[in-house]
């Protein structure tokens, strides 16, 4: 049996560039934007981001990768310190179920005071326990509580994401 795609390669990219437009638009005289990618795939998703951003516009961009346990997020991580005061930060990930990631993901930007804080992810499932909704969604999709969406990446493409 094969895989249930919901996105291809092709689509995938669509949609970050069509994210990327819609970043510049809402971000309009910003001179950098901070992106935080959710180790591993969200990160690639962001690097994808900022590749995008520099093709398309002319806005300054600087990547942040940030770890924690999916499941249990108690410790997050960033890779990399740099003043975030009055800055636009956009936190990343490849897929969005509850919003219990891209929540705590926020956790280190509470000891500053950024400018604006948004989020960005590939897949939404519409599954929110928590009070985080992304800003920017490039496939929006109502699964069954039992149904888990994949994203595939390779090297730094983003390859697709299929339903399982």
């Amino acid at each position: 049996m094969g895989l249930n795609y919901i996105l291809t390669e092709e689509i995938a990219e669509k949609k970050l560039r069509r994210m990327a437009y819609e970043i510049l638009e809402n971000n309009f005289g910003e001179k950098e934007i901070i992106l935080v990618g959710i180790r591993e795939s969200g990160l690639v998703i962001a690097r994808n981001i900022q590749r995008l951003l520099n093709e398309i516009g002319r806005i300054g961009t600087e990547l942040i990768g940030v770890s924690l346990d999916k499941k249990m997020p108690a410790e997050v991580k960033l890779s990399k310190d740099l003043p975030l005061n009055d800055k636009v930060v956009i936190v990343i990930d490849d897929v969005a179920n509850s919003g219990k990631t891209l929540l705590y993901a926020l956790k280190p930007f509470l000891a500053f005071h950024p400018k604006k804080i948004q989020a960005l992810v590939l897949v939404e499932r519409r599954h929110n326990a928590f009070p985080v909704k992304p800003d920017y969604v490039g496939l929006s999709i109502a699964t069954t509580l039992q149904e888990h969406i994949y994203v595939e990446v390779e090297g730094e493409k983003v390859k697709g994401a299929y339903l399982q």
